[in-house]
C-alpha cells in the first residue's frame, strides 16, 4: 500500500511501511510494559470511525467499540472492518457481530468467540483466530490488497476520512 494525498503528491511512502512501523512500535511496547495487550487495544480503538478512500471509488472502513468480556466477545472488543466497492457493496469484511459455522463440515461445534471473515461478497463467514489486534489489522489489510489486486484497483489510499464523536465526517 502506498499513502498519497488526494492531489497525488507522495505523503509518506509505501503504506506497508506504517504497518513495518506500527509492528515496532508494538513490539517495543511489548517489551517495556507488562499489559501489552491493553496497548494493543488502545491501538485498535483509535481506528474506530476511519475511512481509508482507494481509486476509482473503493473504500475501507473501520468500526471498534470496546465492550465487556464475554465468551463471545473474549478479547473485550466489537469490530467490523470492511472493503466496499463504490457502490457501497460489502467485497470483503472481518467482524464478530455474529458466529458462523466451522469450516468443513455442518455437523462441527461451532466455537464460542464469534471472530470470522467473509473473504468475498458473497461468503457467509468463515472462523478467524482472533490472536492480537495488530494481527487483525495485518489480515485484514494483506486481504483487501488482494482484493483490490483481483478488481484491477491500485492498493494507494487516496484519502483518510476519521468519523467524528456525533457519527459526522470530520
Amino acid at each position: 500500500f502506498e499513502f498519497k494525498s488526494p492531489a497525488g503528491s507522495d505523503v509518506g511512502g509505501v503504506f506497508r511501511l506504517l504497518l513495518i512501523a506500527i509492528n515496532t512500535y508494538l513490539y517495543e511496547i511489548r517489551n517495556m510494559m507488562k499489559s501489552s495487550a491493553e496497548h494493543e487495544l488502545a491501538y485498535l480503538l483509535d481506528y474506530d470511525g476511519a475511512r481509508y478512500l482507494f481509486a476509482e471509488g473503493y473504500w475501507v472502513k473501520f468500526e471498534v467499540k470496546q465492550t465487556p468480556v464475554s465468551r463471545e466477545r473474549p478479547h473485550g472488543l466489537a469490530y467490523s472492518f470492511t472493503l466496499h466497492d463504490p457502490n457501497g457493496t460489502r467485497l470483503l469484511g472481518f467482524d464478530n457481530a455474529h458466529g458462523v459455522r466451522p469450516m468443513g463440515g455442518r455437523y462441527k461445534r461451532r466455537t464460542e468467540a464469534t471472530d470470522h471473515w467473509h473473504r468475498t461478497e458473497l461468503d457467509g463467514g468463515r472462523p478467524y483466530a482472533f490472536s492480537s489486534a495488530l494481527k487483525l489489522v495485518e489480515d485484514f489489510l494483506r486481504e483487501v490488497e488482494r482484493v483490490l489486486a483481483d478488481h484491477g484497483v491500485s492498493a494507494v489510499i487516496q484519502a483518510v476520512k476519521e468519523q467524528g464523536n456525533d457519527g459526522s465526517n470530520a
